[in-house]
């Protein structure tokens, strides 16, 4: 097994399996879930430590933060906890998961945090990802389809995610491949990013895309989906793919590692994350509406 691929038990050979045949003949216009069941699914019914961890991202390169924020770890940070599991009528199973964003504004003392004295970044928001810093990947897979049905929040700062990254790149960081299935501004209702990011020489190489939405993504849940198939990448806004702004063909996306992660038994494993933006200037003033903030995410899914 290489570098970053440790597996926890429960994983499953199904997240490690080649695609199907009959995937390799597939249709991106079609509904990315025809012909493939659920695999996996968390409904966030409860917060489930075997399953999930909690606070910054893993990985071996740095502590693992970016933007305005610290994440926080299970139990929470400054006396704050961002992790809980909340009623909502809307959601598939009657609960979500809610990731809370507040502005602290005083010292922190979080470790290893490199905003613990400055005003505009003493924030503690969450992330939860199905790998730990040592390698260990609790849950990981290299095909399938995976969606997150999310509601993201109106606010200056918010920047929240739904994103992937190689197992490998935890312990072997010199490159990585980053997936964004949805990387959202909170000011911006009806627009998302999406992009694909293979870090590092040699082949260094980037794609990306907006993505323009007719629901307001702060009013309502949508579906965020990623096809992963062979070495194809389709990304999908409620189970339709997303189309290049220029010519509105189907944006499929080559990812040019993928014989080097089934040749090292790599996998993928997903965060979803509440982070806050550090490149758009601090609202001043910082209104009382905006110092706490709430993501909801409904499920999480793979299906093969």
């Amino acid at each position: 097994m290489g570098p970053g691929a440790a597996l926890a038990s429960g994983l499953g050979l199904a997240g490690w399996r080649p695609a199907l045949a009959a995937d390799l003949d597939f249709d991106p216009e079609q509904d990315p879930t025809a012909g493939r069941t659920i695999i996996f699914e968390d409904p966030f019914l409860t917060l489930d430590r075997e399953i999930w961890a909690a606070g910054p991202k893993a990985g071996t390169a740095d502590p693992g933060f970016y933007g305005r924020a610290a994440f926080a770890r299970w139990g929470g940070e400054e006396g704050f906890d961002p992790y809980a599991i909340v009623s909502d009528a809307e959601a598939s199973h009657g609960t979500a998961l809610q990731i809370s964003a507040k502005y602290v504004g005083e010292r922190m003392n979080v470790p290893h945090y490199y905003g613990n004295e400055e005003p505009e970044f003493q924030w503690i928001s969450g992330n939860i990802q199905s790998a730990r810093s040592d390698g260990t990947i609790m849950r990981g897979w290299r095909h399938g389809y995976f969606e997150a049905r999310m509601l993201f929040p109106e606010h200056p700062l918010t920047w929240p995610a739904f994103w992937f990254l190689n197992a490998r790149s935890i312990l072997a960081p010199a490159t990585s491949i980053e997936i964004d299935v949805v990387e959202h501004k909170g000011f911006e209702p009806h627009v998302y990013g999406a992009y694909l990011h293979e870090w590092g020489e040699p082949g260094e190489r980037h794609e990306s895309s907006g993505v323009t939405t007719e629901p307001d993504m702060t009013t309502s849940y949508n579906r965020y989906g990623v096809l992963l198939v062979s070495d194809q990448c389709v990304v999908y806004f409620n189970r339709r793919p997303i189309r290049d702004p220029a010519t509105d063909e189907v944006l499929v996306w080559t990812l040019s590692r993928s014989a080097e992660m089934e040749a090292a038994d790599d996998v993928f494993w997903p965060l979803i994350t509440l982070a806050l933006r550090s490149d758009y200037a601090f609202p001043d003033p910082l209104l009382e509406t905006h110092k706490l903030t709430h993501m909801r995410t409904d499920y999480f899914r793979v299906y093969t």
